[in-house]
Order: C-alpha cells, then structure tokens, then sequence
C-alpha cells in the first residue's frame, strides 16, 4: 500500500527547491545554475528489490526543496532535481551518471547504495562534480578524503559498531552476518568483525544473498549452523525480510540486526506481524513526533502531502536537502561548484534542530548520529 501510494505521489511532486556567499567574486557560474534555478541530478532505485529507498528519500528532498521554492528559493534560485531510475544497478547507475553530468547538473544528489555509489563517485570525481548525501555508510566511499564525496549521514562503521556494543553489553557473543553479496554487505561484514576483533571475537558464520535476489535457504542454513544468538544484516529490505521469515521457521529465536540502510518502513512494510523485535540502527532523527525541532519541521511539511507517511528514508532525503540549501545560501549568488565546496566547509558544529552537522576542509562526513531501534508486530518504530 505505502508503495503504490509514495509511487503515485512522486508522479504528482514537481522538483524544486533553494536558500544564500561563500561564492568567488566575477567567477562564472557553474553548469546547472542558471539566473532562476539550481539543477541537481539523481539515479537511484525507483524500480527493483529496492525502489522504496529511492522513492522515499527522493520524496523527502522534495518535501523541503518545494516548501523552499514557494518562499522564493535560495539566493533567488529554485532547486530542481532531475531523477533517472538505475533499480539498484551499477551498469545502469553508471550509464545515467554519464548522462546527467553530461547534461550539465550543479551536483549529483541522493544516489542510493554502495554498488552503484562505488561506480558513480570516480565519474563525479573526474568531471568535478559534487556527489552529496549518497545513501549508504560505505568507507569505501570516504576513504581516502575526496573532496567532491559529502556525506551528510553516518557511516556503517559507526553504525555496526553501535550494534555489537549493545549485543556484547547484553552478554551475547556469538554473533553471525547475513550479507548481500556486493560492496555494501561487504562494508557491513567488515564493520560487524571491526568491532567484534576489540573483544577478541569473530561472526560465528556468515552467509550471502545477491543483490536484488531473494533467494536466502543457504544463506539461512549456512548461517544457523553456527549457532548464533543475533543475526546482523546487511541487505536491502526484501531480502532481510524473507531471511528473518525464513530463519524463524527453522526455530532461529535470537535478535535480528539491520543497518539504516535497509530502509525501516519498507521492511515493516514487507515483514508485516513478522517484524516484531526487529532491531534497526537510524543515523537519522526520530520521524514519528516533533521529538526534535528538524522533526517537527518534517512532519509539518508532510501534512497536506496525500498518502506520503513518514519515514527514516524520506527523513534523510529532506535533512540532506536542508545541509545543501544551507551550503548553496552560503554559496552566495555567483554560485560556484568550488565555491559551493568552500562554503560547505565553513558549516561547522551546525545544529539543524536535534541533528548537528560538522564539516571541515578536510572532513566531508558532516554527522556520527546513531541510535537502535526495534520494529513492533503491528507496524510501529520504537527507541
């Protein structure tokens, strides 16, 4: 249901958005800045296995972008995203960024996952290109420091680590891995054994799943034969649901780990009852309530948007739009890509309402935000 309604209502959504000087006096403007608009470019999931996270983030860029817009934009400027589908795919996520850069966008914005971020990045980075606020916690994608690579979320690292410490604080040590066979679930597998190696620990097993598949019965095997007490997962939301459904039937009643990534309403949405007790690590602010003051900005734009609940995925797409307006307004009117950059770089120890940002020149990873929460059998977050 929240699929066809999220998809319907990106059909309806027109992007725009904008706010403003940080900007190079008499420099030229940039490609994708004209007098009235700023053009951003987009391939993300909006087909496949994981076409939740692409809609609702994108869903939630255009929450702010458009509430920005009709206040007059920032620095007079609009902000546009153009949109391509890739379903997940880093073939096709490579072959769209092509495109949009060819076509003249200011910055790549919002990809979605570690594959297709893995093949994008070098294409932005040649072209100079900012790629901001991709989805994914990947250290592959922040290290070593690039200066066109912005990260407005946490990283898996900091995100795993937070998992194994409440798994070691509760007393449970043999911990085992589900991942997705890909440089994503191989950035989750490394962060999970990064943090178990500090305790002199390993997974007890692991087991993989290919992307956009769902096919888990070795995995699941593979897995229990180890005997764990928790699971991590490192999947996208249609997998991670047909393993938990799958490992319960054959009588696994340990604790199931997800990261951000998997994207919390999907994968209610896909495991229904069958989410109960469901941890998932959020790098993003509670979306629920107005528990926060960014939260309650969020919820308050969302509250004439038909059949667009709230949700982590669209949480982060609105509070990545936010960071980049605020570079763009400190980018000035003459609006440039290093300028733009520069102005990035002087956003430090920001609050933006409960989420603190914090670049530097040499520190594009603006937030280390992370809490767990658990899924309830009949579709609620809890922290």
């Amino acid at each position: 249901m929240l699929r066809r309604k999220a998809i319907s209502l990106v059909g309806r959504l027109v992007g725009a958005s904008a706010l403003g000087s940080f900007a190079l006096p008499g420099r030229a403007q940039s490609a994708g800045v004209s007098d009235t608009r700023i053009l951003l470019g987009q391939s993300a999931p909006f087909s496949g296995a994981a076409e939740q996270l692409g809609v609702q983030f994108y869903l939630g860029a255009q929450l702010f972008f458009d509430a920005l817009n009709a206040r007059g934009g920032v620095n007079g400027r609009t902000i546009e995203i153009k949109r391509m589908d890739d379903g997940y795919e880093p073939e096709r996520c490579a072959a769209n960024t092509r495109q949009l850069i060819s076509e003249g966008v200011f910055a790549l914005f919002g990809y979605i996952g570690t594959p297709t971020g893995v093949v994008a990045l070098p294409l932005a980075t040649e072209a100079r290109v900012p790629f901001f606020a991709p989805f994914t916690g990947a250290e592959v994608l922040r290290t070593p420091f690039n200066r066109y690579a912005i990260h407005v979320r946490a990283s898996y690292f900091d995100e795993t680590a937070a998992i194994v410490r409440q798994n070691l604080s509760t007393g449970i040590k043999k911990v085992a891995v589900f991942y997705q066979n890909d440089a994503y679930g191989k950035a989750g597998l490394e962060g999970v054994s990064r943090a178990l190696k500090e305790s002199n620990l390993e997974p007890v097993s692991t087991g993989t799943v290919e992307r956009n598949s769902v096919d888990v019965t070795q995995s699941v095997s593979e897995i229990l034969a180890g005997k764990p007490e928790a699971i991590v997962q490192i999947g996208a939301y249609k997998a991670c649901a047909a393993f938990v459904r799958a490992a319960r039937q054959k009588g696994f009643i340990g604790s199931f780990y997800n990261v951000s990534f998997v994207g919390t309403q999907a994968l209610i949405d896909e495991l229904g009852k069958d989410a109960r007790g469901v941890v998932v690590s959020q790098v993003m602010p509670f979306p629920y309530s107005p528990v926060t003051q960014i939260a309650g900005e969020y919820l308050a734009a969302l509250k004439n948007k038909q059949g667009h609940s709230p949700n982590y995925s669209s949480m982060e797409g609105f509070v990545a739009a936010k960071v980049f307006t605020e570079a763009a307004r400190r980018g000035g009117r003459n609006l440039t890509r290093d300028g733009f950059i520069a102005a990035l770089q002087s956003i430090r120890k920001l609050d933006l309402g409960g989420f603190p940002v914090d670049f530097a020149s040499d520190k594009h990873t603006g937030s280390k935000f992370v809490e767990l929460t658990m899924l309830t059998g009949d579709g609620r977050v809890r922290r």
